[in-house]
């Protein structure tokens, strides 16, 4: 239950919030569906070919498959205000089909059934996370700063173990990425839920589709790396 006792300034009833945050949430949860079976699909139908796996991940094209879904996130963070609610779905999907090439060399190196069953390892712990982050009476807003300073230097210390190649460095970066974003799970579901409780609150119902879009794609990242990040303790080699 949301936390009003009263009807707020909106005029709506704790029952309407609490009625409207589940439907909220289904939105999330759907949109953010939608781009796992995408990603899901394009990652099997490219990573089934060896001559196109071989083309996207030979020269200068693999950076390009690498970032390119870096760079989406970028556009879809900075024009969400600019797109219309069909258009940041579109550039949603758009980013999902990107990552799928992105990792689609993992059924060129997992096993298929290592990679099913880590899936289903990561959308276990990833739906307790997420529960707990939305039925949690714990104020974990506090974990944003910490978590998303360790997102950084994640990424600093991949890049650079591009070229160091540090099988040690490679595990610890493992490690404490599946930590953290374990940790996002929990709270970007507690934000998703606290920004709709206050939009609704106040009235700002335009912008709750572009919201629930924006929480599936934090949620989506987090089940994504998570994923990885547990592949390279559970994946099976071909």
């Amino acid at each position: 239950m949301a936390d009003y006792q009263t009807i707020n300034r909106a005029g709506t009833t704790a029952l309407e919030i609490d009625e409207g945050l589940r439907a909220h949430m289904s939105s999330v949860y759907g949109i953010m569906s939608a781009g796992m079976a995408t990603t899901g699909i394009v990652a099997y139908l490219t990573g089934q070919n060896d001559a196109l796996l071989a083309t996207l991940f030979t020269g200068g094209l693999r950076w390009a498959v690498m970032f390119a879904p870096l760079i989406m996130v970028f556009f879809l963070g900075s024009m969400i205000n600019r797109l219309s609610q069909t258009g940041a779905r579109l550039a949603f999907i758009t980013f999902s089909a990107l990552m799928g090439l992105s990792i689609s060399w993992i059924f060129a190196v997992y096993t298929g059934i290592s990679i099913t069953q880590t899936f289903f390892t990561t959308a276990i712990a990833f739906g307790g996370l997420s529960l707990y982050g939305y039925t949690t009476k714990r104020d974990i807003s506090g974990w944003g700063s910490f978590l998303i300073m360790g997102v950084i230097g994640l990424i600093v210390a991949s890049i650079l173990n591009i070229w160091m190649a540090s099988s040690a460095m490679t595990f610890a970066i493992s490690v404490i990425g599946l930590l953290i974003f374990a940790g996002l799970t929990a709270y970007d579901t507690q934000k998703i839920k606290n920004t709709y409780i206050a939009m609704a609150s106040n009235g700002q119902t335009d912008w709750l589709g572009k919201a629930a879009i924006m929480g599936a794609l934090s949620l989506y990242l987090d089940f994504l790396n998570m994923f990885m990040f547990l592949l390279h303790f559970m994946g099976g080699r071909e």
